[in-house]
C-alpha cells in the first residue's frame, strides 16, 4: 500500500494539516454524534445495553478517530498505519470473553460514515477552489476507508487469535478435569463441574467413543457429534476431542438402549457405547466400558461392525482380558468347529441364542428348517465333546468367536 499509495499535491497537504488541527479538539456535540452512531444498529444492541462493553467500544472509536487525525496532522496525506494499543487490546478481549463476535466491530464502519459527513464539513470550510477540494476529498475518502478496513481486519485477527486461545484453554482445563474424574483423583465434584460445564452428580451418563478408521474424515466425525448433540434436546452432552480422529462423550439422562445417528453415508464412522450409569462413578463406569467396546471393534477381524453396545460385547471383553487364555478355551471347546465355515458357525450360535428351537432359527438365517437340523448336526460332529453336555461354555466361545472372524 505504501508504495502506490497516491501522495497529494503540497497545497491540499497543507489542507489537511488545516483540517486535521480543527479536528482533533473537537466539539462535544460532534463527540456525542460520533459515539450514538457507532452504538447505534439491532446488530449493536447487546453492546451498547452492557456498560462495560459500551464503554470499551467508545473508547476504541475515539482512539481510533484520533490516532488518524493525529497522523494526518504529523504527515498529511500519508498512509495510516494501524496502532491497537493496549486499552484497545484489552477492549477487543473483552468482546470476546462476553462471546460476541466480529459483527461487534461493525460499530467502527458506522461511525465511519459519521466521522466522514463531518470531516467534509470542515473541508468544504477550508477552501473554495474546486480542484483542490475534489482532491482533499478523494485523497482523504481513500485514507480513512484504508485506516477502518485496516484496523477493522487487524482487531479481527486479534478476536479470532484470542477466541482460538480461550478454546484451548477452556479445552485443556476441560481434558485435565476429565482425567482426574477418570482417574479417580480426589477432585471436589463442585469444581469438576465447574471445569467441565456439565453436573456430575445427581444424573446418570452414557459415554460413546466416536471415531473414524478413514484418514481425514473430520467432517462425517463432526456431522455424527452434531447429529448426538441434537438428539440430546436440552440436556446438552459433554464432548471431547480424545484424538484427531476420535471423541468422548457422555450424554446426561440418556435413555437405554442408546439408537445411534444414521451413519449411512458417513463411511469410516464407528460409535462404541456403554451402559447408563449415576453419579461420578457410573461417568467414569461408563467411559470404561465405551473405550473397552471400541477396543473390541477396532479388530480388523470385526472391523464392518458400525456400532456395539457394552451389553453386547461384555462377556467378550472379559474373555480377552487374558488373550491367551481366550485362545486355548476357545480351543478346547471349539475344537475342529473353530475353523469351520462360518455359515455353519452362525447356525450353531443362533440355534443356541434361540433356545434350540429350529423352526425359529430357520426363519432368522433366511433357510429351510431342515437346512438348519443338518448344519446342527455337522457342527456336533466336529466337536470335541456332545454338545448337550457343554452349552454354556459353547455360548460363550461361539460369541467370542464372531468378533475374531
Amino acid at each position: 500500500m505504501q508504495e502506490s499509495w497516491p501522495l497529494p499535491s503540497p497545497q491540499v497537504r497543507e489542507l489537511i494539516r488545516r483540517a486535521s488541527e480543527q479536528a482533533i479538539n473537537p466539539d462535544p456535540e460532534w463527540i456525542e454524534t460520533l459515539q450514538t452512531a457507532a452504538l447505534g444498529g439491532e446488530r449493536m444492541a447487546e453492546v451498547a445495553a452492557d456498560p462495560l462493553l459500551a464503554d470499551g467500544i467508545r473508547h476504541i472509536n475515539w482512539t481510533n478517530t484520533m490516532n488518524w487525525v493525529g497522523s494526518n496532522l504529523a504527515r498529511p496525506g500519508e498512509p495510516v498505519p494501524v496502532h491497537l494499543s493496549a486499552e484497545i487490546t484489552g477492549a477487543v478481549r473483552d468482546l470476546v470473553r462476553r462471546g460476541l463476535d466480529e459483527t461487534s466491530l461493525d460499530a467502527f464502519r458506522t461511525a465511519h460514515g459519521v466521522a466522514w459527513r463531518l470531516w467534509m464539513d470542515i473541508c468544504f470550510g477550508l477552501t473554495g477552489d474546486v480542484d483542490d477540494l475534489r482532491e482533499l476529498l478523494d485523497v482523504s475518502s481513500l485514507s480513512i476507508s484504508a485506516f477502518i478496513e485496516d484496523t477493522v481486519d487487524a482487531m479481527n485477527t486479534l478476536m479470532r487469535a484470542e477466541r482460538a486461545e480461550r478454546a484451548r484453554d477452556i479445552a485443556s482445563r476441560r481434558g485435565e478435569a476429565i482425567a482426574l474424574v477418570l482417574e479417580g483423583a480426589p477432585i471436589p465434584v463442585q469444581r469438576a463441574e465447574a471445569q467441565l460445564g456439565y453436573r456430575l452428580s445427581g444424573q446418570r451418563h452414557l459415554a460413546l467413543v466416536v471415531w473414524s478408521t478413514a484418514p481425514g474424515n473430520s467432517a462425517d466425525l463432526e456431522s455424527v457429534i452434531d447429529d448426538i448433540t441434537r438428539g440430546c434436546g436440552r440436556d446438552r452432552p459433554l464432548a471431547m476431542m480424545a484424538s484427531a480422529s476420535s471423541w468422548w462423550m457422555w450424554l446426561p439422562a440418556a435413555p437405554e438402549p442408546f439408537a445411534p445417528p444414521a451413519l449411512d453415508g458417513r463411511p469410516g464412522v464407528r460409535i462404541a457405547a456403554g451402559r447408563s450409569a449415576p453419579g461420578v462413578d457410573g461417568f467414569r463406569e461408563s467411559h470404561f466400558q465405551a473405550t473397552a467396546t471400541q477396543r473390541l471393534m477396532a479388530d480388523a477381524a470385526s472391523g464392518d461392525r458400525r456400532f456395539a453396545r457394552y451389553d453386547e460385547v461384555r462377556l467378550v471383553a472379559m474373555l480377552i482380558g487374558d488373550p491367551a487364555a481366550a485362545q486355548a478355551y476357545l480351543t478346547d471347546t471349539l475344537g475342529d468347529l473353530r475353523d469351520a465355515d462360518t455359515e455353519l458357525v452362525d447356525t450353531l450360535r443362533t440355534w443356541i441364542r434361540l433356545q434350540c428351537n429350529m423352526s425359529h432359527t430357520a426363519e432368522a438365517m433366511f433357510t429351510h428348517r431342515n437346512t438348519v437340523v443338518r448344519r446342527i448336526a455337522r457342527a456336533e460332529a466336529l466337536l470335541p465333546r456332545p454338545l448337550d453336555t457343554c452349552m454354556v461354555d459353547l455360548a460363550a466361545c461361539l460369541e467370542l468367536l464372531s468378533w475374531r472372524r
